[in-house]
Order: C-alpha cells, then structure tokens, then sequence
C-alpha cells in the first residue's frame, strides 16, 4: 500500500508561500510516517490556497472563507492519511474508531 502525498497549493502572487511552508513541515513532522511526502505547488489561480490528500481536497481557502487552523488541517489529514492515529492534545474531541 502507497502513502499518500500531501500538496498545498497556494497562491505565490499573495504571498502564501510562507504559510504553506510551514504547514508542511508540521505536518511532516506530525505524520513523518504515514506520508509519502508533502508538495508545495505554486498556483497560477490568484488567491488559491487548497490541500490536498492525493486527489482528495481536504481544505479549500476560498469554500471556507478563511485558512485552516493547524489543529484542524491535521485532524482532516489523519482521518484521511492515517485513520485511528493519536494526535495527542491536537486530538480535541474527535473520538477514535479502533
């Protein structure tokens, strides 16, 4: 079984790159061996800022009217990328199905 790959693709003429940076490294650092990697993909969209888990969207800027807080992002990529994963205190109140 594949791992899957994480891609942020943001927007570079909004100056994102920054943001999406660090969302990658806490989210390869968090999920260092459940990923296969995380790619960031500068967009020529302006305004773009979308996640995605392979060719799932997990998160989009634009549908939610805002960016995705670091807790939640994880959570959406652990439901998705690693199912039943401890998150720690990132957990909140998300109930783990064993």
């Amino acid at each position: 079984m594949t791992k899957p790959q994480v891609t942020i693709e943001y927007c570079p003429k909004c100056g994102w790159m920054l943001r999406a940076a660090y969302m990658a490294q806490e989210l390869l650092q968090t999920f260092s061996d459940d990923l296969s990697g995380v790619l960031l993909r500068p967009s020529a969209v302006s305004g773009r800022y979308t996640i995605f888990c392979d060719d799932a969207i997990m998160f989009d800027r634009k549908e939610m009217g805002r960016f995705p807080e670091i807790k939640e992002l994880k959570q959406l990529i652990r439901d998705q990328a690693a199912p039943g994963k401890s998150l720690g205190h990132s957990d909140g109140k998300h109930v783990r199905q064993d």
